[in-house]
């Protein structure tokens, strides 16, 4: 078994992997407080409680991303003092991807989305474009040969919401879920109904505009929406293709297949 773990700024999620297959996953929140051993128990709790890591086949493999350096830091201890007799590969410079980072500054991309495009790449060929609807949204662009070519950083779901009730004198924090009607007939409404259709608005946008500079015809481009909050603007974003929720554990283990030996 091999256990995957992207570590993001509002959400960590875990994936268990028997061979190409996820057999179990899981999202708990993000803490930089927490310590290795504090993590340490929560992972070894949420895997003892399913019968699918048996006595005789234990995790045999790490593979870990991190956008959190904290985070990051305890993690390399957990590997370390818990799992010191088990392969592990973490995403940082050095470690293969396969993937070639064509920007200013190379060091400065995100793991999570490097291992996107690894994966995005790998399950539905270039050019491509990922949607990752996490703490921001990011948007990255993959051209026909499978390199990172660039891509862009909007605020997300959740921080936009947050910041309309703590900026708005008459306004607060909603739950994200979808309006009635576009022309919302109450604040509440109103609120949910610029979220959900302004995010969608952007996406169709963003979109459009990248697919144009990443091939002559922008119909051959593929978009992948990812990430937690993505089931809540695919019925609305004309312009994703697919949707593909476990696509940074993907990438994990492909990572994981080229740096294993």
């Amino acid at each position: 078994m091999l256990l995957t773990i992207d570590v993001g700024n509002t959400q960590t999620t875990l994936g268990l992997f028997d061979g190409e297959d996820i057999v179990e996953h899981w999202r708990i929140s993000t803490d930089p407080r927490r310590t290795a051993d504090e993590l340490a128990v929560l992972m070894q709790g949420l895997m003892g409680a399913h019968p699918i890591v048996s006595a005789e086949d234990k995790v045999a493999g790490l593979s870990i991303c991190s956008s959190v350096p904290a985070v990051l830091h305890e993690l390399r201890e957990v590997t370390r003092r818990y799992y010191g007799d088990v392969p592990a590969v973490i995403v940082e410079p050095g470690v293969k991807t396969g993937v070639h980072v064509l920007m200013d500054n190379p060091k400065e991309v995100g793991a999570d989305r490097i291992v996107n495009a690894l994966a995005a790449n790998h399950l539905y060929g270039g050019p491509c474009i990922v949607v990752d609807f996490g703490t921001a949204t990011t948007f990255d662009a993959v051209n026909a040969r499978g390199d990172y070519v660039g891509g862009a950083i909007a605020p997300g779901i959740e921080i936009s919401v947050e910041a309309l009730g703590l900026r708005g004198a008459q306004l607060r924090k909603i739950e994200l879920a979808r309006p009635r009607n576009v022309i919302g007939k109450n604040t509440v409404e109103g609120m949910q109904s610029g979220i959900l259709y302004g995010f969608a608005g952007q996406v169709d946008g963003l979109v459009n505009r990248m697919a144009r500079e990443l091939a002559k015809d922008p119909d051959d481009v593929q978009v992948i929406a990812t990430g937690g909050l993505a089931p809540l603007v695919l019925g609305e974003a004309e312009t994703i293709d697919v949707h593909e929720p476990w696509l940074t554990l993907i990438g994990l283990r492909l990572v994981w297949e080229r740096n294993k030996s």
